[in-house]
């Protein structure tokens, strides 16, 4: 069963990928496009000004291939990843979040996952276009992000076994406000502790910043909302009639 699940969230997350690239077209790729237009008239102002002329890289991957098919492999890619880690998450909670159907569970647990994996480390790290950011302090604000990343899993982890814990004495939905609150001060507490960055240069249009960080952050919402609705549809049909361990055992 967890072999025809897997399958199944792979699959969806190459069409929830597609349904990504398509978004990233659409809305990304012109701030990115915009962004790479204002740092290369800051470099030719400086070299106009008469400062040190930097030697010229020659260009590894050509911008037309970078928004087109590396775009699409590298969204495709990661949106099978995300469906393969999806099913098998899937796999270990169906049964045990109440009385859910596999439809509702896969909702919750894309919601969740959106939350935890997307939004509270972007909250603290947002995405930043080209000629936003240091080069030399890329490496050390990727870890930050997967650091934040990381701290809101676990915090979404232990949410969920104190959910579980308080189910039985305080009702299913005190247990969850106090769970939700649980989770909430421990990010808060992870974002306001580690240290922030701003790397925006003086005078960066505003607006492209804004969209290129809704657009990015658009792009992670269309593919989770896909993986959800599109693997709880599969795995409601692959599930029909099954019961999970879980449901069984509370049974007996």
């Amino acid at each position: 069963m967890v072999g025809s699940l897997l399958l199944r969230g792979m699959i969806v997350g190459v069409i929830a990928g597609l349904f990504a690239f398509g978004f990233a077209r659409v809305f990304g790729e012109p701030q990115v496009d915009r962004a790479i237009a204002l740092e290369e008239q800051a470099a030719a102002a400086e070299q106009a000004t008469g400062s040190q002329a930097m030697a010229e890289e020659p260009e590894l991957v050509s911008r037309t291939t970078q928004a087109g098919i590396g775009l699409l492999t590298g969204v495709v890619v990661y949106g099978a990843a995300v469906g393969g880690l999806f099913s098998l998450a899937f796999a270990y909670v169906y049964g045990r979040i109440g009385r859910l159907g596999a439809r509702a569970t896969a909702g919750l647990l894309a919601l969740g996952g959106f939350i935890t994996l997307v939004a509270v480390p972007f909250l603290k790290y947002p995405a930043t276009p080209p000629a936003v950011g240091s080069p030399e302090t890329i490496g050390a604000r990727t870890e930050l992000f997967f650091v934040m990343m990381l701290v809101s899993l676990l915090a979404a982890v232990a949410a969920v076994g104190l959910a579980q814990r308080l189910w039985a004495s305080r009702g299913g939905w005190n247990a969850s406000i106090i769970a939700a609150g649980a989770f909430i001060m421990v990010v808060t507490i992870a974002q306001y502790a580690l240290p922030t960055v701003n790397e925006v240069p003086e005078g960066f249009p505003a607006d492209l910043l804004w969209y290129f960080r809704t657009a990015s952050l658009g792009l992670h919402a269309v593919l989770w909302t896909v993986v959800g609705l599109g693997f709880g549809a599969l795995a409601e049909r692959s599930l029909a009639g099954y019961r999970p361990a879980a449901a069984r055992t509370a049974v007996r």
